[in-house]
């Protein structure tokens, strides 16, 4: 089994607005990327649970909201190892997009 991507983003919200942005933060995100498909998101208190497909390869993680800081941390498929540091780079930087106070 490989390590898994790990990303965190600051933020400035609190922990109540980050979650309110994040939870329609992934399936806006899979609109917008035409390889990416939910299959799985639940929520229990302040974590998020997902299963994701792209290019027929399945990925799944958490996502932890704090305070002051969202953590990521998904296992990918060898075939999407490849891409990590791609998609690491796209995850912070939309994290920090969707975080930002001007929502």
């Amino acid at each position: 089994m490989s390590a898994p991507l790990i990303v965190s983003i600051p933020h400035s919200l609190g922990r109540e607005e980050a979650m309110r942005r994040l939870k329609s933060g992934l399936s806006r995100a899979a609109a917008n990327v035409p390889v990416l498909s939910v299959d799985e998101e639940r929520w229990d208190d302040n974590r998020m649970t997902f299963r994701v497909r792209a290019l027929g390869q399945v990925a799944a993680g958490h996502l932890d909201v704090e305070d002051k800081l969202v953590r990521l941390e998904v296992t990918l498929p060898w075939l999407l190892q490849r891409f990590a540091e791609v998609a690491q780079i796209a995850i912070q930087k939309r994290g920090q997009l969707l975080l930002t106070k001007r929502n």
